[in-house]
């Protein structure tokens, strides 16, 4: 393994991350809500797309990468993992919430984290419709616009609001996270299904929603996302290892009463 991390130019800096979600979102915003300039093509099925958008952000990261880090892994949703040479690697998703993206609604968001010897050191999501800036570096806190942030203290689950989403092949999977559904509906305040694992994660790191899961995630969903929910106080748990990356999380104290809730077997379908 080379050693070129010793070079501090190559140590990817919190503002150098922050700078390169920021000009990726506006890139993406030039399209929100001007379907008339951008294409769409299916991918797995009707639930799951890409645009032209977020091509076009993942280029300008991946350009970004290549100028500043050029030794650096890249993990990319649209493009695969491409390997360099030095022990970083950076998971990216250009436009997390495509859907929400597409159909105008503005939680959709740009994720960027970053990975040293196969850790998450520095984690950086942006909702650029809403302008919310969520970032954290490891052992340092989490933050919202420059405000930090922390879990609920909310310790009952019937006072909590908790988000969930369903995979992108429900129409041709029964495992489609109705059973969990119908566990937890009962046993909380309410339920919201906001459409994008980045602003799910952040929103119950910044104490907006008491917990969340989720079946069928990739890194690129969640790498930078769970480091501010650590860094916010929060626990996460992937309860499932047979679809991808599921996950529960929340404050300690709800994600403890979520998790026994929540199937944990592989279900035969």
């Amino acid at each position: 393994m080379n050693n070129i991390i010793n070079d501090k130019k190559d140590i990817p800096s919190l503002d150098s991350i922050i700078e390169c979600a920021r000009n990726a979102g506006k890139t993406a915003m030039r399209y929100f809500r001007h379907n008339d300039r951008m294409e769409m093509h299916n991918k797995l099925n009707d639930s799951d797309i890409v645009t032209t958008a977020d091509n076009e952000c993942e280029s300008y990261i991946k350009e970004f990468i290549k100028s500043h880090y050029p030794s650096h892994s890249i993990l990319s949703e649209e493009s695969g993992e491409t390997q360099g040479i030095a022990t970083y690697r950076w998971v990216i998703d250009p436009i997390d919430g495509t859907t929400n993206f597409f159909s105008g609604i503005p939680l959709w968001g740009i994720s960027i984290g970053v990975e040293l010897n196969g850790e998450t050191v520095i984690g950086v999501v942006y909702l650029p419709a809403t302008d919310e800036l969520f970032y954290a570096e490891k052992g340092k806190g989490a933050f919202l616009n420059g405000k930090r942030i922390h879990v609920s203290d909310q310790s009952k689950l019937s006072r909590s609001v908790i988000s969930t989403g369903f995979p992108v092949d429900k129409d041709s999977n029964p495992d489609n996270n109705l059973d969990n559904l119908a566990a937890v509906l009962p046993l909380v305040r309410d339920i919201r299904r906001l459409g994008a694992a980045t602003a799910d994660i952040c929103y119950t790191a910044a104490g907006f929603l008491g917990g969340y899961w989720e079946l069928n995630l990739h890194e690129w969903d969640v790498n930078a996302g769970l480091l501010i929910l650590t860094e916010a106080g929060g626990k996460s748990t992937r309860f499932r290892d047979d679809r991808n990356i599921s996950i529960v999380c929340g404050s300690p104290e709800i994600h403890d009463q979520l998790l026994p809730l929540l199937n944990t077997s592989p279900r035969k379908v």
